[in-house]
């Protein structure tokens, strides 16, 4: 296969700190020359992409994405989810377990790794499950899962309400070095909510959804991350005391991260 010249576009890459009009020469999978303006390889033979209007950079990493399969193929696929990731840019995904059946054993694990190894044209990795069937009750067989390849673990849909199972959780987080993503929800606060709880839901006559129900886990995860040094991932960050509860926790040391949906 010949080298691929993507030419003219704005090239992005702040790990480089390069922001600028130029051209890449990619040889066997990766890029050996870079070229500023209207400069041109030191080579002659190769193929040649057209990049102006268009930006050039790294591929982008999604933590937190749902391929539904199995189980759920009406809404997504591997193949079409992968699909659609890679029109938007992003060259690995990292898939949660909420499928039919979960992905709370090696078996599953494996099924979803095969499968997009058939099917998929981005790299995936599977995130696999904290408890069995995503019930919150047992903890999934963590170690098995590890071995199959996941990335981290998580109920996500579900919060760990379990206090108990989620120091369990965050015990093998620390001895295998894999995060562990809650969905933090007190779910007996958010029971029929529609909206935010505040003045609008109460004007509009609408069951409210408080701030506190998100940030009571939030806490709790945080208290028991710095208890047993496990490394803890909070996902959908949506409220402002979340955030700020997560930067105290940064600034003590404790090993945590989050994530922001983008229509918070």
């Amino acid at each position: 296969m010949k080298p691929l010249l993507i030419e003219g576009g704005r090239i992005i890459d702040p790990s480089q700190g390069i922001d600028e009009i130029g051209s890449l020469l990619l040889t066997d999978g990766k890029v050996s020359w870079l070229g500023r303006g209207k400069e041109t390889p030191p080579q002659p033979d190769y193929d040649a992409l057209n990049a102006q209007g268009l930006i050039v950079c790294p591929g982008f990493i999604d933590l937190h994405c749902h391929l539904r399969e199995p189980g759920f193929e009406e809404k997504e696929t591997i193949a079409t989810g992968t699909q659609a990731a890679a029109r938007g840019g992003f060259t690995t995904i990292c898939c949660m377990p909420n499928t039919n059946p979960p992905l709370d054993n090696e078996a599953s694990i494996r099924y979803v790794k095969s499968k997009a190894e058939q099917e998929g044209v981005v790299c995936i990795l599977p995130i696999g499950c904290i408890s069995k069937g995503r019930q919150g009750e047992e903890l999934a067989d963590m170690a098995e899962m590890v071995s199959a390849g996941v990335v981290a673990l998580s109920d996500d849909g579900e919060p760990a309400a379990n206090s108990r199972l989620m120091r369990q959780a965050m015990d093998f987080s620390r001895a295998f070095d894999l995060p562990i993503i809650d969905h933090c929800e007190d779910k007996l606060l958010t029971e029929g909510g529609q909206m935010n709880e505040g003045e609008l839901s109460t004007r509009l006559g609408l069951n409210g959804m408080p701030a506190a129900a998100e940030e009571i886990i939030v806490a709790r995860d945080l208290a028991l991350a710095q208890l047993t040094g496990g490394r803890l991932h909070i996902a959908h960050v949506t409220t402002e005391g979340s955030v700020n509860l997560i930067r105290l926790a940064k600034e003590k040391g404790i090993k945590v991260t989050l994530e922001v949906p983008p229509t918070t």
